[in-house]
């Protein structure tokens, strides 16, 4: 009877999951693993539904020459719960951003301006690489190391698009070097000699 119970419970809990419009995040309450909590409909506006941070360029003066403007639950409220993100990329001239990867979703980058230089390698270590232009579309699957480099000689930008609320990055270069590993560690397991393990640590402000 008690299993019959809790079965009838989770499918009525799931037909009114089913049947919800959206659920605009309370960015007030703590965030859970399904999310932000929702407000309540009486207080959604449509200003809800729009971001418009995207349609200015990020500042690219630092040591990668991009720059990332989110568009994520945290920027974007009415994203919460659609299993979606998007984020705009600026690159100077030079412009990169490394070798990084997301963890929890598949990303679809559309080039806006310039030249861009993208790619992907496989899990059996094949590579992907392609130069685009603006109006191509390049996509890089879940948790593969990809990159993104300027090869123009001008400013480039593009937007892209996750399948997550909450993609996740690691940047391969901060987390070598960014933090705290010893040095010894990462000479053990890259190969690298302890000087120049100690001089992208200075770069990247890392110790040990």
């Amino acid at each position: 009877m008690l299993r019959a119970i809790f079965l009838l419970s989770l499918l009525f809990a799931l037909s009114n999951a089913s049947v919800q419009d959206f659920c605009v995040a309370n960015l007030k309450r703590a965030e859970t693993p399904a999310g932000y909590p929702c407000i309540r409909p009486i207080h959604v506006k449509a200003t809800d539904f729009v971001f418009s941070g995207l349609g200015t360029p990020g500042n690219t003066t630092n040591i990668i020459s991009a720059a990332v403007t989110p568009a994520f639950v945290a920027q974007f409220p009415g994203l919460n719960g659609l299993g979606l993100s998007t984020a705009r990329l600026d690159l100077a001239p030079k412009g990169v951003i490394p070798m990084h990867t997301h963890p929890g979703a598949s990303e679809v980058l559309y080039v806006l301006d310039g030249s861009i230089t993208a790619g992907f390698v496989s899990s059996a270590n094949a590579v992907y690489v392609q130069t685009l232009k603006p109006g191509q579309v390049m996509i890089f699957p879940q948790g593969l190391l990809h990159f993104q480099i300027n090869a123009g000689k001008s400013s480039a930008a593009a937007v892209v698009t996750f399948n997550s609320a909450n993609p996740g990055l690691q940047i391969l270069d901060f987390a070598l070097f960014a933090n705290s590993l010893p040095t010894e560690l990462v000479v053990g397991t890259t190969f690298l000699d302890a000087t120049t393990v100690k001089k992208l640590k200075g770069v990247l402000g890392g110790t040990g």
